[in-house]
């Protein structure tokens, strides 16, 4: 299934086809600074609310640094994809979101399974967590969606997912 998307790097989304998304909502946990968000980020018509991704950007920044970067609003939707398929409406645990360079740097210093160029640096990518499903069903979801990266890591309990080619680890 291909995301209806039509948003060019560095420009912020307007509107999405929205017949091809389920509702734009999504009740997120960052999990480093425990702050929680229940955000509709876009309407019924498509239209994307800004006010509400500036939110969702800062619930996902860098939480070693602070620093705050716009998240990709198909990582957005990859996500939210995922929680429909898996009966909607839960709260979705953020491991990690947007990552500074710097901070980025030190996980691969520190031998952490951090990829040198992560999508997580440039707002692509969110590793996720739902408490009460076992990440092996979440990666499972992700998988028969057939859209952006989706990573497992069964050690850490957490499923990657980004809104690149479709690819999985």
């Amino acid at each position: 299934m291909a995301l209806a998307l039509a948003v060019l790097p560095g420009l912020r989304p307007q509107r999405v086809a929205a017949q091809a998304l389920p509702e734009g909502r999504l009740t997120l946990l960052n999990v480093w600074t425990d702050e929680r968000l229940d955000v509709t980020y876009r309407n019924d018509a498509g239209e994307y609310d800004l006010d509400a991704l500036d939110d969702v950007n800062h619930i996902l920044r860098c939480h070693a640094t602070g620093e705050v970067s716009a998240i990709d609003v198909r990582v957005l939707e990859h996500v939210n994809l995922v929680q429909k398929k898996l009966g909607g409406d839960r709260e979705i645990h953020i491991i990690s979101g947007y990552r500074s360079p710097e901070y980025n740097a030190r996980l691969v210093r520190a031998g952490r399974r951090a990829a040198k160029n992560s999508l997580h640096m440039q707002g692509q990518a969110i590793d996720i967590q739902i408490p009460g499903i076992h990440p092996k069903v979440i990666r499972q979801a992700a998988l028969e969606l057939g859209y952006g990266g989706i990573g497992y890591y069964p050690r850490s309990k957490f499923v990657h997912l980004d809104s690149g080619a479709f690819r999985f680890w």
